[in-house]
Parts: structure tokens; sequence; C-alpha cells
């Protein structure tokens, strides 16, 4: 099968990338910056971009699975453009999408809704990757200051694209929604506590209150909006944040991996001593 990824050179994208080129199919990869994609040689990269619809036109061309990602451009907007999109997608004969969903409905999911393409949504509740955000901290200081509290079934990026790949390449998930989750559900301490075992040395958690948080987010030069964003988030989290699902085993036939396992394969990330001692 020759499958379309858009967003390959992501955290996410370049794991379906692989995982589908180690399953036999042509992978198109697709990306603004082809020389830089560093992907595996056996992906077929061409330039294109999501927010200009001639771009993609001979991207589109031959393919007969198609992953979308909902957002482009430089600042990571939401696409305006998916009915445009899909009706490429129609032109040239693509037949099944999956698409990764984000916070919300976009236009990408909108427009699939009234085609009569197949396709399924693939939506991860919180990105493991995303605890990298503490890297520089860890490095620098030996802590992790949060104001979230809450356990968070964190999904490695490999189980995600594991769950497209199938969606993809095998029949039966048309309409499906899949809410994708971790095996567990981990709070921020227990996190830090997980990453302090696996690089061999203390990390400490610090609580911080809503006020040291604003500061904090406002020091990494992040506007009002976002501010308030970042503290609703932590202070009014998800209703299902802490709700393993089953989705991973179900699909794929294999357990979803750990924390403490992504965790270990991203070791190296942590292991430069501090500069200084923790306060």
């Amino acid at each position: 099968m020759t499958i379309l990824i858009t967003g390959a050179t992501g955290r996410i994208g370049r794991h379906l990338v692989t995982r589908l080129l180690d399953d036999g199919h042509h992978v198109r990869a697709i990306t603004r910056h082809p020389a830089t994609a560093k992907l595996p040689e056996s992906a077929e990269i061409v330039r294109g971009d999501l927010t200009d619809l001639d771009s993609l036109r001979d991207a589109f061309a031959g393919i007969e699975a198609l992953h979308l990602i909902t957002f482009g451009g430089d600042d990571g907007a939401d696409l305006t453009n998916g009915a445009e999109i899909v009706s490429l997608a129609h032109e040239s004969n693509i037949r099944c999408v999956s698409v990764l969903a984000g916070w919300g409905t976009t236009s990408i999911e909108e427009a699939l809704r009234n085609s009569s393409l197949d396709w399924c949504r693939v939506e991860p509740v919180e990105v493991m990757y995303n605890t990298r955000d503490w890297e520089e901290e860890i490095r620098t200081h030996s802590t992790v200051s949060t104001l979230a509290t809450y356990p968070s079934t964190m999904v490695h990026e490999a189980d995600i694209a594991a769950v497209a790949a199938f969606a993809l390449t095998q029949d039966g998930h048309t309409g499906q929604s899949y809410r994708v989750t971790g095996p567990e559900a981990l709070a921020p301490a227990e996190r830090t506590a997980i990453l302090a075992d696996v690089i061999g040395r203390p990390i400490r958690h610090i609580q911080l209150t809503e006020a040291q948080e604003r500061d904090r987010l406002a020091a990494h030069g992040f506007g009002d909006d976002y501010v308030e964003f970042g503290i609703h988030l932590a202070t009014n989290p998800p209703e299902a944040a802490n709700q393993v699902c089953d989705t991973v085993p179900r699909i794929t036939g294999r357990p979803g991996r750990t924390f403490a396992q992504w965790a270990r394969e991203n070791a190296t990330n942590w292991w430069t001593r501090p500069r200084h001692d923790p306060a």
C-alpha cells in the first residue's frame, strides 16, 4: 500500500513513517523542509505545505491512504482549508484517512464528516514527549516544578503511531474515534520519581502556587491568554485525564508502553549533570 504521511517529521509522524516502512508499505512523507527531514532513506520525501493546496497536488497523486494532522504553518494554527484538502483527496482517489486529533474539532474533521471517505480519528490524551519540557530544569537544577497535581494517562508516541498504522492498513476502523492513553495514570511527582530512578540521581518535585506558575510561564515569554489557559488546565484537568483506555492493546494486540520505558529510551536527554546544587 502507498501511504502519504503529513506531519511526517513530527514526534508522532516519525514513528508512523518507520512503523509503516517496517510493515512493508511504501511511505510518502510530506514536509515543508525535505533537506532537513532526517527520515529513513526508504521513505519517499516530498515538499508540501498543508496551508498551500497547490503544493499538495503532486504529493496526493497515486496515494491509497492518507494520515492527516489538523494544524500547519509556522504558528501551528488549526487548518482552515479542510474542505479543500478533503476535496483534493477525493479527486486523487484516496479512500482511507486517519486524523491525528487535537484539542477540538477543526475544518479537517468537519470536511471529512461531510465526505464519503473512509476515515477515523486518533485522539491522544497527553503525549509522553511533552515531558521533555522539563529537560532544562532537570539539567540545571535537578528539580521539576509544576502547578498541576493530577494523574495523567500519558501515551507513548510510538503507540499513537501504531494505532494510526492499523487504522490506515486494516479494515474495520471507518467512523471510529479512538481515544489513546498509556497503561497507567501518573501524577507529575510520580513521573519525576521515575525519571530520577532511570537516570540514577535525585530529582525533586516542587509544587508551585498559581502565582508562581504565572511567573514561570510569563518568564518563558508566554502571553496573558496562554498563561491563563495553562493555569486553567492545571487546576481544571479534563475529566478523563486519569482514565486508562484499552485502545492500544485492543487495536495493536500488544500492551501500551509505560512511562518508565519512555524515560529509558530518552535517558540521554537528562544525563547532563546540574551546573549548581538545587535550591
